[in-house]
């Protein structure tokens, strides 16, 4: 039994797949949080009566 657990210790077979995993939820989490923050400035900017991105559409 002592010999299974140190070579299941030993073993690092599924650490990179875990580790890319973790890579790509925090880069998703990431490109989701500014995708809101860019849209919110956007539509700021669209928005405000006295913009003058939002005049030179109306004309």
């Amino acid at each position: 039994m002592k010999k299974l657990l140190q070579r299941f210790i030993k073993d690092e077979t599924g650490a990179t797949a875990i580790e890319y995993g973790l890579i790509v939820t925090v880069l998703s989490l990431a490109i989701v949080a500014g995708i809101g923050q860019a849209s919110n400035a956007i539509q700021w900017l669209f928005s405000d009566n006295n913009s003058k991105l939002a005049n030179a559409f109306a004309q």
